[in-house]
């Protein structure tokens, strides 16, 4: 079905609109291929998983830089993959086996990556963004030109050490974007029923925080975006900040059946803004890649998670010695 979005023409080239398309379709069809496996009894646990909010993390990663840094919350297998993380080791992580980037210690909520500065994954909402804000410190310190994207939801942005960070990045000038993937629903409560303003970036402003509200099911609008924040805090001038106005089409967690809400609410945000299909008409209608083409990508990426799957039901569970590596005391 033809969006509002799809009749503006964009400026964007056709090799950038080819790699959001492949990035975004990757997340999608790595998520659902989790949601099957946990069906079947092979991931344990906890398991949220990304499907509809693909466009906020691609869209920010086509503005990062090497070197940048990243930290979420538990809702991160898109931000791992987005980075340039291994879907097969993603994939061994999530179904417990050696071949994982925790070694199967950690899990859906807590991989890992030093190589894709990636800072997880983290359980306990809003405990993040704290840190985020001394990894960006600690680039701060070295004076290395460095960013760090901080993610968090709007639930999460109802936490009291979310409001003591902005306070510190904001009186260290510390370069770090903190990023409000407002999905509408924080678990089974709808924003209107939690959260006092319409806006969560505007309580930026009571500690001199700059932001805006995102359109973030436009991979194209969060990238424009992600580049005046990046811009900003690359400039010295302190943190930003950046509401992502998203939608999450699966439950909260694989176990919440989001009884909360209407299917027709759902579906009608799949018709009219879903983010992959927003670019998928982009290179139709600017002829930069057929219907045939767009199926064969998909094909690709279908085989790539596959063999990632596979991958994890190959890779051997950790020996019952690997509890005591990679422990404090």
């Amino acid at each position: 079905m033809a969006t509002a979005k799809s009749k503006k023409k964009s400026n964007t080239s056709k090799d950038d609109l080819l790699s959001l398309y492949r990035e975004m379709l990757l997340i999608r069809r790595f998520e659902e291929k989790a949601g099957q496996l946990y069906g079947m009894g092979l991931i344990g646990g906890f398991c949220h998983l990304y499907i509809g909010q693909e466009a906020v993390v691609v869209g920010l990663e086509a503005a990062a830089e090497e070197g940048d840094k990243r930290i979420t919350s538990y809702r991160d297998h898109g931000h791992m993959l987005a980075c340039g993380m291994d879907p097969k080791g993603v994939m061994a992580e999530l179904t417990g086996r050696e071949g994982g980037y925790s070694k199967g210690k950690g899990g859906s909520m807590h991989m890992f990556s030093l190589e894709k500065h990636f800072y997880g994954g983290h359980g306990i909402v809003g405990a993040q963004v704290p840190i985020g804000a001394g990894l960006a410190f600690s680039d701060k310190y070295r004076e290395n030109g460095r960013v760090t994207f901080t993610y968090f939801g709007d639930g999460a942005a109802n936490q009291g050490q979310v409001y003591e960070t902005f306070n510190m990045a904001a009186l260290w000038d510390l370069p770090v974007i903190f990023v409000i993937e407002n999905n509408q629903y924080a678990m089974g409560t709808a924003m209107g029923r939690s959260t006092s303003t319409p806006d969560i970036y505007t309580r930026g402003e009571a500690f001199g925080i700059p932001g805006e509200a995102v359109d973030g099911m436009d991979v194209l609008a969060v990238k424009a975006a992600g580049m005046r924040a990046v811009a900003h805090c690359r400039a010295g001038k302190g943190p930003y900040i950046l509401e992502m106005k998203t939608y999450r089409y699966r439950g909260h967690s694989m176990s919440d059946p989001a009884k909360y809400r209407t299917r027709e609410e759902v579906q009608k945000v799949r018709e009219t803004r879903d983010a992959i299909e927003h670019v998928r008409e982009l290179l139709l209608q600017g002829k930069h890649a057929s219907e045939d083409e767009l199926k064969a990508i998909d094909k690709e990426i279908k085989a790539v998670v596959s063999e990632a799957a596979d991958f994890a039901r190959e890779s051997p569970e950790p020996a019952p010695d690997e509890l005591w590596t990679d422990i404090y005391a």
